[in-house]
């Protein structure tokens, strides 16, 4: 009798927890497009772009909230504007360091075609890249102006998302856009675990659609995120990025099997400043 009032309790649970956070995010995201459009109101009256990013952060964090992540995490990002580079799992990614610090992101092209959650992205300054369509060149001079502006740029150099346990060989060639802006690179690890185990709900791969990973996502208990920023990599004239990229994709490694490990705690370890150059 004890282990039938179990399992007819355990789908209740379910759907009581994924009705709460539906609740709470599609609220969040009602709040989130009244407060961009009313930024693009401003914006036309005063004939003015207003800055998104305070606003983007805190839309993030909130999102992130509403979704019932439980985030830890280690380092301090940079004060000033750099190019970051993450691992990248799942679109949650987003709301989770886009709530930390503020940045803006670099996409692919997808995303912004989805409902809602694209045109936010878009009224956040998401950058988006068509992959495949030879446009990382002009992406490239994108992330470039964005930093020379004092706007900090995060990108996946992975190219896709992961299964969450390892991390991809990074794409070099965005990130000449840090050397073009002159300005530093960092490095950040990212992970998803679920009782101590990498978690396998949180990977968004393949041909996944949206809504349905989020409610596998929202039915469950909160997932435990865990965040390391890595100590900066100043750029010196000649450094060979092939090289360079190589010693963050390690860096990104190490930190994600850091987190896995659970040897993740809450406090600020910025390190000393990396400077990668020909001897790397």
């Amino acid at each position: 009798m004890i282990r039938t009032n179990i399992i007819t309790r355990v789908p209740a649970m379910e759907l009581l927890r994924l009705t709460t956070r539906l609740t709470l995010f599609a609220g969040f995201l009602a709040l989130t497009a009244s407060l961009a459009g009313a930024l693009l109101l401003t914006d036309a009256l005063f004939r003015s772009r207003i800055d998104r990013a305070p606003f983007a952060r805190f839309c993030f964090n909130g999102a992130s909230r509403c979704l019932g992540f439980r985030v830890s995490a280690q380092g301090a990002f940079s004060p000033r504007p750099v190019l970051y580079v993450s691992n990248h799992i799942s679109w949650s990614d987003i709301p989770v360091l886009g709530g930390m610090v503020p940045l803006r992101f670099l996409s692919k092209a997808e995303v912004g075609r989805w409902p809602v959650i694209g045109w936010l992205a878009t009224q956040a300054g998401t950058l988006f890249i068509q992959r495949g369509s030879g446009m990382a060149g002009q992406t490239r001079r994108e992330i470039a102006d964005t930093l020379i502006r004092g706007q900090s740029v995060l990108v996946f150099p992975e190219g896709t998302t992961t299964a969450g346990v390892t991390v991809l060989p990074f794409h070099s060639r965005l990130l000449h856009a840090a050397a073009d802006a002159g300005v530093d690179i960092q490095p950040v690890s990212i992970g998803y675990l679920r009782r101590g185990h990498p978690d396998h709900l949180a990977p968004f791969i393949g041909d996944d659609e949206f809504q349905h990973h989020l409610v596998r996502m929202l039915r469950q208990p909160a997932v435990e995120v865990g965040v390391i920023a890595h100590p900066v990599v100043s750029l010196r004239d000649g450094c060979e990025m092939s090289e360079i990229t190589r010693e963050l994709q390690k860096t990104v490694q190490e930190g994600l099997w850091q987190i896995q490990a659970g040897r993740l705690s809450n406090r600020e370890t910025a390190g000393p400043t990396a400077v990668a150059g020909p001897e790397v």
